[in-house]
């Protein structure tokens, strides 16, 4: 019933830029947040539990395996507006330790005909303290990760600095960390996989991890982009360096396969693309992962998560959570409790 209503209304939302409608619903979510009851009213009508759906990855536990994927709570200041809606996680950011505005406007486009997004943000945000401030003030409803990324003024020789400053404001305050060396929508970030560089990250963080009296869990988030040996390179450097898990996958320079004409595809210029798109490369990452690690590395899935079928699916092929955030939009927000009721009755 409210992914039909969702459905219905959804030409008039699209009617507004992808940032501007953005902005427009989670300022109204915080307006209603301040009426009393509402969050309770919102759990009960957006949120489904079942013990069947409870697991424990990388020593978190969780309600569910569905999470928000990273992008849409830039600032870490919308994570139990989200749990409300039924996300048993909420990866923050990406964050930076400096605030900043990202790439020039437009930079976020739909292609309804594919179920895509294209954007090319730039990591837009109000920098790590911020989120910090936030958290400090409001409790977690959620599991939180905090997806870390350097500054674009940063050069990759200094972006180890970066990653470390996040890293250490933001630690007592996240559930685990994600590290974001493979966004397409910063000059050169993707060349921060390469195993030198990448090796130079993963080293001070541990390093500096040991310093602390809890544990946090450390992931990488790799590209749909790279090649077979590249990703042979990284999962070997994962497993030695005693990471915790990976993310598959980021989001994606490809066009491929798109119905939409390509004349369109091409004003829009550069740019990550996420949606249903990238399904089939997510999915073939994901059983590509799990089968050369024999299941032991926990994989969080995301990439074109467009129905609860293909929930399933990423689950089935090995991963221990997924990610929605295109699927969240087009779909609307109903999308979680509808994965969640498939996975128990499919189960």
């Amino acid at each position: 019933m409210i992914t039909a209503m969702y459905k219905l209304i959804r030409p008039a939302l699209f009617l507004f830029s992808p940032e501007r409608i953005h902005g427009i619903v989670m300022s109204g979510l915080r307006a209603v947040s301040y009426i009393p009851f509402s969050g309770h009213l919102m759990r009960m009508i957006f949120n489904y539990q079942n013990p069947k759906l409870e697991r424990e990855v990388f020593g978190i536990k969780f309600k569910n395996p569905v999470g928000l994927a990273a992008g849409f709570d830039k600032n870490g200041d919308a994570y139990n507006l989200m749990a409300n809606l039924g996300f048993s996680f909420v990866e923050i950011g990406s964050l930076t330790p400096e605030a900043q505005g990202g790439n020039p406007k437009p930079r976020c486009f739909r292609l309804p005909k594919d179920q895509a997004i294209i954007n090319r943000m730039g990591i837009n945000n109000n920098g790590v303290k911020y989120a910090v401030e936030y958290i400090k003030k409001h409790k977690p409803n959620c599991v939180i990760g905090g997806n870390l990324s350097k500054n674009s003024n940063v050069s990759n020789e200094d972006a180890p600095k970066d990653y470390e400053k996040s890293f250490a404001l933001l630690y007592d305050f996240v559930d685990y960390f994600v590290l974001n060396v493979s966004c397409p929508n910063v000059k050169n970030l993707d060349k921060l996989q390469n195993i030198n560089s990448l090796s130079e990250i993963i080293d001070r963080l541990l390093a500096l991890r040991r310093y602390y009296d809890d544990y946090r869990p450390i992931l990488l988030k790799v590209s749909p982009d790279i090649e077979q040996k590249h990703l042979d390179e990284i999962i070997d450097l994962v497993l030695v360096s005693g990471l915790d898990g990976v993310i598959a996958t980021n989001t994606t320079r490809s066009r491929e396969p798109l119905t939409t004409d390509k004349e369109s595809v091409a004003a829009i210029g550069d740019g990550g693309m996420s949606g249903a798109p990238l399904f089939e490369k997510s999915l073939s990452f994901v059983k590509y992962i799990s089968q050369r690690t024999n299941g032991q590395l926990p994989i969080i899935a995301v990439g074109g998560i467009m129905s609860p079928e293909k929930a399933k699916a990423m689950l089935d092929a090995g991963a221990s959570l997924i990610q929605v955030y295109s699927g969240f939009i087009y779909n609307g927000p109903a999308f979680v409790k509808e994965i969640n009721k498939y996975l128990v009755k499919n189960s």
